[in-house]
């Protein structure tokens, strides 16, 4: 009972924080898109004139907010620029068992990067489901950009998964499937707000099954290059036999230094009420 009020008013305060920061577009936060330029009118002349005026101020906040933002990994709308090459290297403790693994992605142009993503599962329960994951391939095209043409960034998912071994029995690692989704949110120089929503299919004869993944998140960033952010994933499935319904709260912390971010993650679900801690350091080129 203590957890399901627990979750319920972490669900509230996420929607709140959420909402009153999309009303206020920015009235506390610095928001990262272009400021409009200010316009001056000559009345010297004989004929009315006008001319933009440059503000050197203008530009050099501007351009601040987009370096800041251009190589800051973990953001949720963080996106791969073109001929850039990121590695995220990482390990993850679920109860019983550790997962280690790769994630690379390369930038084809400034609209569209791809990825690919595998771990190896060690378990420690005894039910000996150790090997490899399927092989995640897919990739992110952007659709709108925050900076100079939208201030709601939004981009489309897409991949599958294939190749699993036999002994990593848990559907979202082992079997072939396909996701697809959309991630929306907002850039700003001190806080990033997204949403993503993102259905997986598992084509198989007597496995097979379909979930969704609602994923609101806030991710903050403070002096001395540190960030941390918090989540949550709250996944429904069609066939709860395999897959359970989960609703998980994760935060995560990071400290960067130049191209380089080492994060430290913890999650919490409340179904069965347990923990799963993780670390990754993730290099961008």
């Amino acid at each position: 009972m203590v957890f399901e009020d627990m979750k319920k008013y972490i669900l509230f305060l996420l929607g709140v924080f959420c909402v009153s920061n999309v009303n206020a577009e920015g009235i506390i936060l610095s928001d990262t898109s272009l400021p409009e330029e200010d316009v001056v009118v000559d009345n010297n002349s004989g004929e009315t004139s006008t001319y933009v005026k440059q503000s050197y101020t203008t530009q050099q906040n501007y351009s601040g907010a987009e370096s800041l933002l251009s190589n800051d990994t973990s953001d949720p709308l963080f996106k791969i620029g073109d001929n850039q090459f990121l590695s995220d290297t990482f390990v993850d403790f679920p109860p019983k068992k550790m997962l280690l693994g790769q994630y690379l992605g390369y930038g084809i142009n400034n609209n569209l990067y791809i990825h690919a993503n595998i771990h190896y599962q060690f378990d420690f329960s005894g039910r000996r489901e150790y090997g490899f994951s399927s092989t995640d391939l897919g990739g992110v095209y952007r659709l709108s950009h925050g900076f100079n043409q939208s201030k709601i960034i939004s981009d489309v998912l897409f991949g599958l998964k294939a190749w699993g071994s036999s002994h990593v029995r848990t559907p979202e690692y082992a079997d072939s499937s396909y996701y697809a989704g959309i991630r929306m949110g907002r850039q700003y120089t001190s806080v990033t707000l997204a949403g993503t929503v993102k259905s997986t299919w598992v084509f198989d004869n007597t496995r097979g099954l379909s979930y969704i993944d609602f994923i609101p998140e806030a991710y903050f960033r403070f002096k001395y290059d540190w960030r941390a952010g918090i989540g949550l994933d709250i996944r429904r499935s069609t066939n709860t036999h395999l897959l359970e319904d989960q609703e998980w709260l994760n935060f995560k912390l990071v400290r960067q230094y130049g191209n380089t971010q080492y994060v430290g993650k913890i999650g919490y679900e409340f179904g069965d009420e347990r923990f799963q801690l993780g670390a990754s350091v993730k290099i961008l080129f």
